[in-house]
Parts: structure tokens; C-alpha cells; sequence
């Protein structure tokens, strides 16, 4: 009924108890905390955390790529199951053809105690973003990247002069594998990309490792010059593969000692400020006026020479 004030919330109470102001209520808000606590002994930074874990003699914590990731595709997924790639499942479609391949995939999964899962083949195309899957997919975990530093700690347990692949805006994941791969082959301790404009372990990087990307740790860092030059703090040397290199591949009197190889993109080679960075720029020797060799045949000859040298 209008007007009618006895409902409840008609007549606005008022409060007998005063209002906060700058009095005694609030005194204790406005004393001092006094000094700020340093990074480490705050609970909440990663500072803190980190300190927590050299205490406890614990590992730095790898970081994880944001997905899993889908091999799609028959030979694809044979070849992944062949070379060794962490494959957690294996999906195919209903009412697949059973050929040759299909049948080998189960076998290499049982073999594996992989599990093998049968879906709808519009789910498959869901899972596998619309890839070309020929009825048959795989999916393969989250890479966990190694902390650039764990690259010259598995060089001092192994009692080796550190050997580091890094690789300066590389976007094709084809080369990375295949630098991960001959990293593997000839030595190095690791392999280190950067976060940005270049490219991860996806499932083509681990399908051309052929299994490498198992073995030997890949490392992120958010700034390439910054860790180059955190490496050369530590006792490294930086050098750089440069057509205009000022010395000769077979010439690299740093080749038994703390090393660092940097290569560039094809074509673009390194950017000005990782040149400018490195210690010495080597430049490999080719006939017939190649101009370039790509990211992972580079990698592999320099490595190589270098396992030369240090034998």
C-alpha cells in the first residue's frame, strides 16, 4: 500500500555508533609498518621462492608450453611413434580404413603402452583444428623447457667444457629440430631459443629431432643479448656464424674451450645487437657462390667441426 511505512526498508535507521574518522578507530591503520621486507623474505615473490629451493637443493622449475600439441596425419604419426616422441595418446577415427600404416600405428602404440582412443571423426576435426588427419592423430604433451643456466651445469657434472647451440630468430620448427638433432650428435650440452619470434618445440621440431629433443635439454630465455652475455659472465665465449666472419670455421682456436655458437636465420643471418654482442663472428667456407647455408645444416657443420676439434 503506498505510504505505508511499516514495510521493511521504509524509514531509514539511523547508526548510534560514530562514524570512522581519524580518531582512536583507526590509529592502529595509521602507525608506520615500517621498513620494506627484502624480496626474498617475501612469501609472495619469486624471490622468496626461489631462495626456498636452492634451500631445499631443488631444481629451477621448467617452464611448460601454453597447449598440447597434435600430430595429424598417418606418416606423421608413424614416424612420430618411430623416432621416440612422447606420445601420450593415439586418436582414430571411426570406421578409419585399416591399412598398412594405420595397423603399424597400433602396433608401435601397444608396443609403447600408449593408449589408443577411437572418437568421431568430427571430433578429430575439433582436436586437431581442422588439420588434414587422414582418420589417424596423436598427441603429444607440453614441452618443458630447461632453464638456460641448467645448460652449463650439465656441462660441469659431465666434467666438459660447456658446448651451447643457441639460435637467433629461427621460426621455421623444421631447422630447430634439426639443430636440436646435430646438437645431440656432436656434443653440445643444449640448445637455447628465444621466447619471441622464433621458433618452439612444437610437433614438427620434435618430429625432425627424430627423438634428439629426448635427450639433450632446449632452453628459453626471454632476452637473447642478456643471456649471451650472462653466459660470457660465467666463462663462455660468443661466437657468431657471419658470411663476413673474420675468421674461418677450420681456423676456430676457441673450439676446445667454454663456447657458446650463435646462428642466425637464412638469409637475415644475426640480428645487429647478438653480433654485436659475440666475441668473434666465424664464417663458414663455401663454393660456387652459395650465399647461405639454412639454420640446421650451419648448426650441423659448425658442430661438427667443433667435435673435430675437441677430439
Amino acid at each position: 500500500m503506498a505510504g505505508n511505512s511499516s514495510r521493511r526498508g521504509a524509514v531509514r535507521k539511523t547508526s548510534k555508533k560514530p562514524t570512522a574518522g581519524s580518531g582512536g578507530r583507526v590509529k592502529r591503520g595509521l602507525e608506520g609498518k615500517g621498513p620494506t621486507p627484502k624480496a626474498k623474505d617475501r612469501p609472495y615473490h619469486k624471490a622468496h621462492a626461489a631462495e626456498r629451493r636452492a634451500q631445499r637443493g631443488q631444481a629451477r622449475p621448467r617452464r611448460k608450453t601454453s597447449d598440447v600439441e597434435w600430430i595429424a596425419g598417418r606418416n606423421s604419426v608413424v614416424e612420430a611413434l618411430r623416432e621416440g616422441v612422447p606420445v601420450t595418446g593415439v586418436y582414430v577415427a571411426e570406421g578409419a580404413e585399416r591399412d598398412g600404416r594405420l595397423r603399424e600405428a597400433f602396433r608401435l602404440a601397444a608396443d609403447g603402452g600408449i593408449s589408443l582412443l577411437e572418437v568421431s571423426r568430427g571430433e578429430l576435426d575439433r582436436l586437431t583444428d581442422g588439420a588434414v588427419h587422414q582418420g589417424l592423430a596423436a598427441k603429444i604433451p607440453a614441452y618443458e623447457y630447461a632453464h638456460p643456466d641448467d645448460l652449463l651445469d650439465l656441462a660441469d657434472e659431465q666434467g666438459e667444457p660447456p658446448l651451447v647451440l643457441a639460435l637467433d630468430s629461427v621460426t621455421d620448427p623444421r631447422n630447430l629440430g634439426a639443430a636440436v638433432r646435430s646438437a645431440a650428435a656432436f656434443g653440445a650440452h643444449g640448445v637455447l631459443v628465444p621466447e619471441r619470434r622464433a621458433a618452439g618445440m612444437t610437433a614438427s621440431a620434435w618430429k625432425t629431432s627424430a627423438g634428439a629433443a629426448a635427450r639433450i635439454p632446449v632452453a628459453r630465455t626471454v632476452n637473447l643479448v642478456r643471456q649471451l652475455k650472462a653466459y660470457q659472465e660465467a666463462g663462455c665465449m660468443v661466437v657468431g656464424l657471419a658470411a663476413d666472419g673474420e675468421v674461418t670455421l677450420p681456423d676456430l682456436d676457441l673450439a676446445d674451450g667454454p663456447l657458446v655458437v650463435v646462428v642466425g636465420a637464412e638469409g637475415g643471418g644475426l640480428s645487429r645487437l647478438v653480433a654485436e654482442t659475440c666475441d668473434q663472428l666465424v664464417s663458414i667456407p663455401m663454393a660456387n657462390q652459395v650465399e647461405s647455408l639454412n639454420a640446421g645444416v650451419a648448426a650441423s657443420v659448425t658442430l661438427y667441426a667443433i667435435a673435430q676439434a675437441r677430439a
